[in-house]
């Protein structure tokens, strides 16, 4: 007859698992980045800026690890 394992076994969870994905609304997207939304819509249109992802008809959204990246990469750049 096997041996019985317990239930804690069975639940293994990678020690440092990524946080959840989260979706920031324009207000953030600004205060973060610092730009107009003018200028995030233009830099957008020329594939300068991560792109929104509509949520509904009135709801745009970005992902925030897009924009943390976008940031990183701004703040790599030689002025």
């Amino acid at each position: 007859m096997p041996h019985a394992i317990p239930d804690e076994m069975h639940t293994h969870q990678p020690p440092e698992a990524a946080p959840p994905a989260r979706l920031l609304r324009l207000p953030e997207v600004i205060a973060r980045v610092g730009l107009r939304r003018s200028a995030i819509y233009q830099r957008m249109s020329e594939g300068r800026f991560p792109r929104s992802r509509s949520l509904g008809p009135k709801c745009a959204v970005w992902v925030e690890a897009e924009i943390d990246e976008w940031i990183r990469a701004v703040s790599r750049m030689q002025t």
